[in-house]
């Protein structure tokens, strides 16, 4: 069976930035499952996986555009630290802010006396993304999943929808 929307997808995978620091593998752990065409993935990833069956193996570079996008830089602010009220801040840490655009993701680069920096990028934008990947199995997906937007287990899928 080849993948294609609707069905689940088990691989191994590695991804790697493009000077070859890898970033985060499955392969001396569980393989990765997810129903494709569910946005799951980046877009370039799912779109390469399109058409392949089991036992394929590829490596594949993707664009920031069809990754996490482009970096920009006036995600980068200065907030008030008064915003953190009582909170002990530190560079790394991230938090979920209200913006006008809805509720994003905000990493802290640094503590200043008066001013935190917040990044509302994600930490892989701007990047091109190398990836390692071997499919290790394909189905069709059940109604339930297709409905819930992710695979099951045998078990069921562990929550309520």
């Amino acid at each position: 069976m080849n993948i294609a929307k609707d069905t689940v997808v088990t691989i191994h995978f590695t991804v790697s930035s493009s000077d070859g620091t890898q970033i985060d593998s499955s392969k001396n752990g569980e393989p990765m499952v997810f129903l494709q065409g569910s946005h799951f993935l980046i877009q370039g990833l799912e779109d390469e996986l399109d058409g392949k069956t089991v036992g394929d193996k590829f490596v594949v570079d993707i664009a920031p555009n069809l990754a996490y996008g482009e970096r920009h830089d006036e995600l980068v602010q200065a907030v008030p630290k008064s915003m953190f009220e009582e909170m002990d801040v530190n560079p790394g840490m991230t938090f979920r802010a209200t913006t006008d655009d809805g509720e994003q993701s905000v990493m802290i680069l640094e503590v200043n006396e008066d001013d935190v920096i917040v990044d509302g990028n994600h930490p892989l934008a701007g990047m091109t993304l190398n990836f390692d990947v071997e499919v290790l199995d394909v189905r069709e997906a059940t109604h339930e999943e297709i409905a819930h937007g992710h695979p099951h287990s045998e078990e069921g899928c562990g929550h309520t929808h």
